[in-house]
């Protein structure tokens, strides 16, 4: 078990910090902290610090460059963990090709992490989740049962809200050929969720 030190200060107002000092966790906080606080606190620190350590013998930039060429699906400039992504699994910022990776996924199996990072790299092209999104996503043969997985696991309270895979594992279809005469104008549906009833899910 990791030995732990807590420092309380005056001057911390309502930050925690924690850093390892040798083989011991310090862990500062506000000198007003009540004993329950600092038990909470010292408890989320200490397994931020576990997952951190285990982190380090997953090289996330080699997986996602192969997963990337073997799905011929965009590269990331950076690909990281992420300690602060309770909410969500992943997370990516397209303009600049940033991908986060939630540091939960550490003690699941390998390809359910190649799941999460598949979804974010197809995020790269597209943003939001449509069926372009979808028909990316689905070249990797194991993304249904991921998702499965997560949502039968209970991993995550947010997934039964995902967004619904118009594809269901298969390309999309192209109906540009069979629109109608024009008739009057409606106002457009957004696919990701946003005006369909389906929330997003927070979990990507």
């Amino acid at each position: 078990m990791m030995k732990v030190e807590v420092v309380r200060s005056a001057r911390r107002r309502k930050t925690v910090q924690a850093r390892q000092v040798g083989g011991v966790l310090r862990v500062s906080i506000p000198a007003s902290m009540t004993v329950a606080d600092e038990k909470h606190w010292v408890a989320e620190m200490v397994r931020r610090m576990e997952r951190r350590a285990a982190t380090e013998g997953i090289d996330l930039a080699a997986r996602a460059a192969g997963l990337a060429a073997r799905y011929n699906l965009p590269s990331p400039a950076t690909i990281r963990w992420a300690d602060n992504q309770e909410g969500r699994w992943g997370s990516c910022t397209p303009s600049d090709r940033a991908i986060r990776i939630s540091s939960r996924l550490v003690g699941e199996p390998g390809w359910v992490l190649d799941y999460l990072i598949v979804h974010e790299l197809a995020h790269l092209s597209v943003p939001r989740h449509d069926a372009r999104f979808w028909a990316l996503v689905h070249r990797y043969p194991r993304a249904e049962r991921a998702r499965g997985f997560l949502i039968a696991r209970g991993l995550d309270s947010g997934l039964e809200d995902e967004p619904s895979d118009p594809t269901n594992g298969r390309e999309p279809r192209d109906d540009s050929a069979r629109h109608a005469a024009p008739g009057p104008r409606r106002r457009a549906r957004r696919t990701d969720g946003a005006n369909s009833g389906a929330p997003r899910l927070p979990g990507f």
